[in-house]
């Protein structure tokens, strides 16, 4: 069967990136390509099916479909072409836009999958995509059979999904040579992109340069754009304003940015309200663009308007901004405003907060108004808030919860991303606990590897902690509709002033709570995902009883996996509909769960150990349990001192909280010094909140760990130094400064943190009732010193120094924790006679700082220069003090005079 062929020529025609045909036909013939083109040049509409003939036609020579029609041979059997675009509205646009140029039906040669939503068949040989709906794909079918072309577009954005798609698609062309992989974006680091692709050829398309005219409108000195809330509502005003005012002048489309939903929503709702009642030729269509409207108002604000129609103000979310061409925009508005993903790792939460915007997305934003021609960009903001705006958006890898991430890679291959090349790698710490919290769900087993439910659940067009909750909460409840219902619920951005989950299931339910429809679909979508799971589970525990199907072979782990949840389901029904919210939400974290602090307090100690408070009011502060779902930073009185404001939870009973939370469960026995002696208590812990606490006897075990607990609250002062410790303490941490390892740090910190290392064994001899000063230090101190080292300790810091006089004099440490002290000798004057070099110590890195004492064993003088001491001070020394201890002897040459501790008549006898 003949491979359709698309006209490049008409698909091409007026886009810059046309005239590079022959240059990416090259580039995409090596496998793997690097194109950066700016906003408008048409890389997204023209590459794709430019790949498809390339492939067809086995080569950019017959990549012509006239070559082809003229005789130029039959084309071959192709792959399909896979073009990943990060938002679901700019996969429908880019297929949509194709089709019609193409001038097909959508769905025929060219198609688009996204979540809950697919248009493709057979004959489709460009199929556009989301990344999480490609990764999935890669983790069903590895080899991508059936795939000839990969197209990653906008990898600029640089999202945690674009980032693992690019090192897994690296890896796959290891082991399929002939898939084509290509990288294209607007803003790239192209050089790093081309490295992870093997060096791969960067062809770059110049853009096509309509004027633009660039203004700045700031809001009033007194208009702040942040406040402790998010975006002010003077500053959404001024935003208003100006697209009204802006709009009003140059009578075209505007686009205007804003960083989320509510923002666009709330300044969507003033623009109509300040342009409605006027006379008709100046009435304007206000049009919301976001994720959380439905589908078909997404495709109607990124379509042109007819012929006839009012002008458009589009009041948009970052959706517009690189991946999506929306036609007839001259003029945009743009707030300067985004929100990125952070992490709070002392909290254990994350969240999108919003920022200014990057300088590189405010020109990508103004870069819009001149896609198709000569337009206008108002920034609603000082040029001197531009130029204070980061230079880039850092990739959301460095802050994102990794949880999802760690799933996918551990199914891959690569438990926790080990030996991947990927652009940005993980911080270890945020991959570290997202590999931990993917072992205490259950989905990967010790060693990493993706357990059968943790295989199941990557699968799933859903997010992992949700897909957790989904299919554990069907079995919990015995309803997979109910169950989804709740996911849905608590997988989007649906908010209760008293965070309540339970009243905002009700409002949905009634339809009266905003975004009701859409909670409506997911439900369904969700319930499909959970009665097909049900289904697959039940058509393996009948295949694995009769002994039959895939359970008796690679898939029965899986089989009894299902069969053991379908099973649940029928063993299940118990939980009541009022317990169901907290049950599904428990499920999904169950380190959320949280119990009050007190018995008339709002605020909460979660199991993860942060701490976080109800609003005031909330219904749900009569629950002791609450199951989490999300946990917001905050001050003041809305977080009751906890730094922290519960935003969506559920109440739970204490009997299902320590079910879901079994694996949280500890018993272990606290041991602590009070009053001389060391006690013990059993506690009983669900992760950081105490369950329960009885005194218990103290036992050999419990001893040493509670000194040096009370070391570390109490500090080395607990302990009795004595002359001998302290100088080894000041001998060693000289050398540690000095030289470095082997020689260890002696600070208080440093000897604290490994206090079992150099007092364990005199921690252990210790009793119930003993006290650390009978413990040797300076022995204990020796335990540290490095070995073969240890034995050019007297060479390298000796206890004392030799002088002329034949006394041995003991040298003074500094304290380890003083970066610049210096060892001194303080020595009578006399007893140097002679001495014309300072001794150095520590390999002859830092001299002996002397201080020269009087007869009195007063301080005369102090040098670490005793060569230009006798040559200079000395006399006036000599001048003042011989007279004061005539006795003692006071000479003129100090060079060649005896050194001496005695009196002049002492030595004279």
């Amino acid at each position: 069967m003949s491979q359709h062929l698309f006209d490049l020529d008409r698909i091409g025609a007026g886009l810059p990136v046309a005239a590079a045909r022959a240059e990416l036909e090259r580039a995409v013939g090596t496998g793997a390509a690097v194109i950066t083109a700016p906003p408008g040049t048409g890389k997204t509409t023209y590459v794709p099916p430019l790949v498809a003939n390339l492939l067809a036609l086995g080569g950019p020579a017959a990549a012509d479909p006239g070559t082809a029609a003229a005789g130029g041979g039959a084309p071959a059997p192709a792959g399909r072409v896979l073009l990943s675009q990060p938002r679901r509205v700019a996969v429908r646009a880019a297929a949509r836009r194709l089709a019609g140029l193409d001038g097909s039906q959508l769905g025929g040669p060219v198609g688009f999958t996204v979540r809950g939503e697919r248009e493709v068949s057979r004959s489709t040989r460009i199929e556009a995509l989301t990344p999480g709906v490609l990764l999935r794909r890669l983790l069903g079918d590895p080899e991508l059979l059936g795939v000839g072309a990969v197209i990653l577009d906008e990898v600029h954005e640089r999202s945690v999904d674009g980032d693992l798609l690019l090192g897994m698609l690296a890896e796959l062309r290891e082991l399929r040579p002939d898939l084509t992989l290509i990288a294209m974006s607007a803003t790239l680091d192209a050089a790093g992109v081309a490295a992870l692709l093997g060096d791969a050829p960067v062809v770059a398309v110049p853009a096509l340069l309509h004027p633009l005219d660039v203004a700045y409108s700031p809001a009033p000195a007194a208009t702040a754009r942040l406040d402790e809330r998010g975006v002010t509502r003077d500053f959404l005003a001024h935003v208003a304003r100006v697209a009204i005012a802006e709009q009003a002048r140059a009578g075209c489309d505007a686009l205007v940015f804003l960083p989320g939903a509510r923002e666009v929503d709330a300044v969507a709702q003033q623009i109509r309200a300040g342009t409605a009642g006027g006379p008709a030729a100046e009435r304007v269509e206000v049009l919301p663009l976001h994720g959380r409207i439905s589908a078909r108002e997404q495709d109607r604000a990124v379509s042109g308007r007819a012929a006839g129609d009012p002008p458009r103000i589009v009041v948009s979310t970052a959706l517009a901004e690189s991946s999506l061409t929306v036609p007839g925009v001259r003029l945009v508005i743009d707030a300067g405003l985004a929100r990125e993903v952070r992490r709070d790792r002392g909290r254990d939460m994350t969240g999108l907060v919003t920022v200014s915007a990057s300088r590189a997305s405010a020109e990508q934003r103004a870069g819009r108004a001149a896609r198709q021609g000569p337009g206008r960009a108002v920034r609603a903001y000082s040029e001197t808030e531009f130029a204070r705006m980061p230079a880039a958006a850092p990739a959301e890898i460095l802050s994102a919860d990794l949880l999802d991430a760690a799933l996918l890679l551990a199914v891959w291959g690569t438990p926790g991303g080990a030996g991947m090349r990927l652009l940005t790698p993980p911080p270890p710490a945020a991959m570290a606990q997202a590999v931990a919290g993917l072992h205490a769900l259950g989905l990967t087993d010790a060693a990493g590897r993706a357990t059968p439910q943790g295989s199941v659940v990557a699968g799933l067009p859903v997010g992992v902690r949700e897909a957790r909750a989904l299919l554990s909460g069907a079995a919990e409840l015995g309803d997979p509709a109910r169950a989804a219902e709740i996911v849905a619920a608590i997988s989007d951005d649906h908010r209760h002033p008293g965070a309540d989950l339970g009243a905002l299931l009700r409002e949905l339910r009634s339809g009266r709570a905003p975004g009701s429809e859409r909670w409506r679909r997911e439900s369904r979508r969700l319930a499909r995902i959970a009665a097909e799971q049900a289904a697959k589970g039940a058509g393996a525990a009948g295949q694995a009883a009769s002994g039959s199907g895939p359970a008796g072979r690679a898939g029965a782990p899986e089989a009894v996996a299902a069969a053991a949840a379908v099973a649940a389901v029928a063993a299940a029904g118990a939980v009541d509909a009022a317990d169901a919210p907290g049950v599904v939400t428990a499920l999904a974290r169950p380190e959320w769960l949280a119990r009050r602090t007190g018995e008339h307090s709002r605020s909460y100690l979660l199991a993860s150990g942060t701490r976080a408070a109800l609003p005031e009011g909330s219904a749900l502060q009569a629950s002791e349990w609450l199951a989490v779902r999300e946990v917001q930073r905050a001050a003041g009185r809305a977080a009751d001192g906890t730094g922290a404001v519960i935003r969506l939870a559920a109440a739970l009973s204490e009997a299902d909280t320590l079910r879901i939370g079994a694996a949280l469960r500890t018993s272990e026995r606290a041991a602590r010094v009070a009053d001389g002696r060391v006690r013990v208590q059993e506690q009983r812990r669900l992760g950081a909140i105490l369950l329960s606490s009885s005194p218990a006897t103290p036992g050999p075990d419990d001893t040493a760990p509670a000194f040096a607990a009370h070391l570390r609250e109490a500090g080395l002062a607990a302990l009795r130094w004595t002359d001998a410790a302290e100088a080894l303490r000041g001998r060693l941490g000289l050398l540690h400064r000095e030289l470095g390892a082997p020689w260890p740090a002696m600070d208080d910190a440093a000897l604290l943190t490994g206090v079992t290392d150099w007092l364990g064994p005199d921690l252990a001899r210790l009793g119930p009732r003993s006290s650390l000063h009978g413990i040797d230090v300076a022995g204990a101190l020796r335990r540290l010193l490095p070995w073969p080292e240890a034995a050019q300790l007297d060479a390298l810091a000796p206890e004392q120094l030799a002088v002329p006089s034949g006394s041995r004099v003991r040298i003074a440490y500094p304290a380890p924790d003083d970066p610049s002290g210096r060892p001194v000798v303080a020595v009578k004057l006399q007893e140097l006679f002679g001495f014309a070099q300072t001794p150095r110590i520590a390999d002859g890195r830092v001299p002996i700082l002397f201080h020269l004492l009087s007869p009195a064993r007063k301080p005369l003088a102090v040098t670490d220069d005793l060569a230009s001491f006798w040559n200079g001070p000395y006399q006036d020394v000599r001048r003042e003090m011989r007279g004061r201890y005539p006795k003692h002897p006071w000479p003129e040459d100090p060079w060649t005079a005896e050194a001496t501790a005695r009196t002049k008549r002492a030595t004279r006898g």
